[in-house]
């Protein structure tokens, strides 16, 4: 038979159909995200998180890393995001709170540097605009030295402070008010 309807009621029609189609990409979607995920060991808690990355060269597309920064990334040897990185990464660069725990060795120092070197964009003659404190001086010269590699040929200025007395000698005497 043929069914008879007016314009109002085809539009009605027409958007109980997709919707039904956009849900189901979408669980897809979920589900792919959830066996990489699995498949990398991540475990993640939390709504609307970002999806992980699989590459460097899909962080960079997808989050507009500047170019030297990834450069530096493939010089220092990095092919392939390690498991921390590919969910850390987009985490931070999406301005969320992250708590994260890895084995050592497995690229956290990297994970939280790129995005603390994107969202600084560029380098500016205004003082420390980033703090990163470590409970050892071990660990705070393995970051220094990340981030040095890190940000070779961008212009940002790394430093490390261990003692204040050299801090002021190094910055200048007023430092602690200048910054």
């Amino acid at each position: 038979g043929i069914k008879w309807m007016s314009s109002l009621e085809v539009k009605f029609e027409d958007a109980k159909d997709k919707k039904p189609a956009a849900e189901k990409l979408e669980r897809l979607r979920r589900e792919k995200i959830n066996r990489f995920r699995n498949q990398h060991r991540i475990s993640v808690q939390g709504t609307d998180l970002p999806d992980p990355v699989a590459t460097f060269d899909q962080l960079q597309k997808e989050y507009n890393i500047h170019p030297k920064i990834m450069e530096n990334v493939r010089a220092a040897g990095f092919r392939v995001p390690t498991p921390i990185q590919m969910q850390a990464i987009p985490v931070m660069l999406h301005g969320r709170e992250l708590l994260a725990s890895a084995p050592t060795g497995s690229g956290k120092t990297l994970a939280f540097c790129i995005p603390l070197l994107t969202h600084l964009k560029q380098p500016r003659n205004k003082g420390f605009r980033a703090l990163i404190i470590s409970p050892t001086r071990e660990l705070a010269s393995q970051t220094h030295r990340e981030l040095v590699k890190l940000a070779e040929g961008t212009g940002f200025r790394i430093h490390m402070i261990h003692k204040a007395a050299e801090a002021a000698k190094k910055f200048g005497p007023k430092s602690s008010k200048k910054f």
